[in-house]
């Protein structure tokens, strides 16, 4: 990424007040992250005064800041790659561009095998989230590396939050699998910190084996301190990550249950482990089963369902040529669109294209300011357009 644009993605990311859909919003309407500061008359009706003037506020410590990215960037350890992924990227997940809110950048660190030119960085739909209880029982810590093990041998990437309890087993057995292709992550962290910090501080070891053999994923600058409201945010990029989530254990009231939800409304499958009625840790998974949850006794209940699943799924698509642009009487997404919202099934449907093709000409389409992202995974064609 040319300096100029990395500066003017991380100072849209840095600015104090500007969330994600107010970004989102000066993206498709500048055209692009380097264009929002070249365009400063078109923030009015994209923000509020209080925005306007905190954009136009260079953030403390920016340079320093900047300098300390591009070193991270230049400098990975012998055999990991780091990069950064705005919205856009080619390697930028192509599940996460159909999720209601989409981070918008990715920093990620790991294995230059799994991050090589040339091919697709993020297996999905070949990838499972794997959440649950940070003080699991004994039992639950067992399943949960058993599952994340056999899982990843049958070819499923891991993906989960690096915390304590089940995430962690679940990580660990997936890196016990032998690689089947050493160019695919056995496992993905998404972490609630920036990438030049582990936490908990214990599982440093397990970061540094998770980087060699898979990914380290974050929505947050470098410096982050892991503050509560971090973990919560992250979930929606776990499930988003992945075609289903397994629930292992799980109270009533649980971050994983947050993770299951966001991964219904993302339409992903969700599977849950039954416990025992005695086990406050199990409460959760019952929950979720009672609501129409996939029980999960062994590895092959996953790969069934997931092996159906993926029976229906188009095959990944090439990577567009660079600077492909169609015309906007010619576009097929254009003319399939209307101006009432449409979902993306429906899209498919009409162009005929696979839904990462699809979710990547639609981001562009987005940042030209010709279509727009409805709530609940919808599009609709601007009246400009």
């Amino acid at each position: 990424m040319p300096p100029d644009e990395l500066a003017a993605w991380l100072r849209l990311l840095l600015t104090p007040g500007v969330g994600r859909t107010t970004a989102r919003r000066m993206l498709a309407a500048c055209g692009g992250a380097a264009q929002i500061w070249e365009q400063t008359h078109a923030w009015n009706g994209l923000t509020s005064s209080a925005q306007a003037q905190a954009l136009r506020t260079v953030p403390a410590h920016f340079a320093r800041e900047l300098d300390a990215m591009q070193q991270w960037l230049e400098s990975p350890a012998e055999g990991l790659a780091h990069a950064l992924l705005p919205l856009g990227h080619a390697q930028y997940p192509p599940s996460l561009l159909h999720t209601e809110d989409p981070p918008l950048l990715l920093f990620v660190q790991g294995s230059a095998r799994c991050m090589a030119p040339g091919r697709a960085w993020f297996p999905f739909p070949q990838a499972l989230a794997m959440v649950g209880s940070r003080n699991p029982t004994a039992q639950g810590q067992a399943n949960a590396r058993a599952m994340g093990q056999a899982l990843a041998e049958a070819g499923l990437c891991i993906v989960s939050g690096l915390a304590q309890g089940i995430d962690a087993a679940a990580h660990e057995g997936a890196l016990r699998a032998a690689p089947q292709d050493a160019g695919t992550p056995l496992t993905i962290a998404v972490v609630g910190t920036g990438l030049d910090q582990v936490y908990p501080r214990q599982h440093t070891a397990l970061a540094r084996a998770i980087a060699q053999q898979g990914m380290l994923v974050s929505e947050y600058p470098l410096g982050s301190e892991p503050l509560p409201s971090h973990f919560p945010q992250r979930n929606r990029i776990i499930s988003g990550l992945s075609q289903g989530t397994l629930v292992v254990e799980a109270a009533l009231r649980s971050g994983s249950l947050i993770t299951a939800r966001m991964a219904s409304e993302q339409g992903r499958e969700v599977f849950a482990i039954p416990g025992s009625i005695h086990a406050p840790q199990a409460r959760g998974c019952h929950a979720l089963l009672r609501q129409g949850a996939k029980l999960v006794e062994t590895a092959q209940d996953v790969l069934d369902e997931l092996q159906g699943l993926a029976a229906r799924l188009p095959p990944a698509p090439a990577a567009a040529p660079a600077g492909t642009d169609m015309a906007l009487d010619s576009d097929p997404i254009l003319n399939a669109l209307s101006h009432d919202p449409l979902p993306l099934d429906t899209l498919m449907d009409r162009t005929g294209m696979d839904a990462a093709a699809l979710q990547a000409r639609l981001l562009e389409l987005e940042l030209e300011g010709r279509v727009e992202r409805m709530p609940g995974g919808l599009y609709q064609r601007l009246a400009q357009t």
